[in-house]
């Protein structure tokens, strides 16, 4: 089930996503829940189009935790080794946008990139994770773009800057809740010409591996995210740039780049 989080007429609501097609295509309604998907819920049977709403981030996390250099090829690219260990790093709530939503270039950086990345949604409060209940606590997976200051980062130690900034972290369209992610196809491309592809299997470190790392340090909370790292490819952005990344199984999350106001 593909699980949205969306506005119109000034209420905020999820909504299971049916029909086919894209979010620019049409086709697709929104059948609205009641509550909130993290347990059991119900469809309440009232459809609204897609087209007739505004797409949010399709989850609001408490917190994003996100892995760096969890792709060998990504990490030579930027010449780095893979590390012994899962490098782990936060994004701030603050981050986060929604397809469609501006990413402002930061006025302390000249070189953005783009990072196209599996997110990993948490559903349930979890600590300490054995690995074969990993899937237990796993609500779904939506694209993500981890968007890098990547001067900034080669410039300072702490890449809280880096990749904190405020915009930082889109996510969407939706939330797929029945995918097997262990082998899907990941790309992103800028003003349609294709900078990524990869597939979700070239993973150094599994989603199992990370959700067991991370929770041996903190708890998870219904909402959280965890953005699995990246493939090659990544590059620069600029202002008036269209940036789109697609995994397939999922859809394709699109936003643009403007300068920060």
């Amino acid at each position: 089930m593909r699980i949205a989080r969306f506005s119109i007429d000034g209420n905020v609501a999820f909504g299971a996503v049916e029909g086919e097609g894209t979010v620019e295509s049409g086709g697709l309604v929104l059948d609205i829940i009641k509550g909130i998907p993290y347990t059991d819920f119900e469809l309440s049977g009232t459809k609204v189009p897609l087209s007739k709403v505004r797409l949010l981030p399709p989850v609001l996390p408490n917190k994003v935790v996100a892995i760096g250099r969890n792709y060998a090829e990504h990490a030579a690219e930027l010449g780095n080794e893979v590390p012994d260990v899962p490098v782990a790093f936060f994004k701030p709530t603050t981050s986060v946008i929604g397809p469609g939503d501006a990413i402002e270039f930061p006025s302390f950086s000249n070189e953005l990139h783009h990072e196209a990345e599996l997110a990993v949604v948490i559903g349930r409060m979890c600590r300490e994770v054995p690995r074969e209940r990993v899937k237990d606590v796993i609500f779904g997976y939506t694209c993500a773009n981890d968007v890098t200051a990547r001067d900034v980062q080669q410039r300072e130690k702490q890449w809280a800057r880096a990749k904190g900034f405020d915009t930082s972290c889109p996510l969407g369209p939706w939330v797929e809740t029945d995918l097997d992610p262990s082998d899907l196809t990941i790309q992103a491309t800028v003003n349609g010409e294709q900078r990524q592809l990869g597939r979700t299997s070239d993973m150094t470190r599994s989603i199992e591996d990370l959700v067991v790392h991370i929770t041996e340090a903190m708890t998870l909370l219904p909402g959280d995210v965890i953005l699995t790292g990246t493939p090659a490819g990544v590059g620069p952005l600029n202002v008036g740039d269209e940036v789109a990344v697609t995994i397939e199984g999922i859809g394709t999350l699109t936003n643009k780049v403007i300068k920060r106001g």
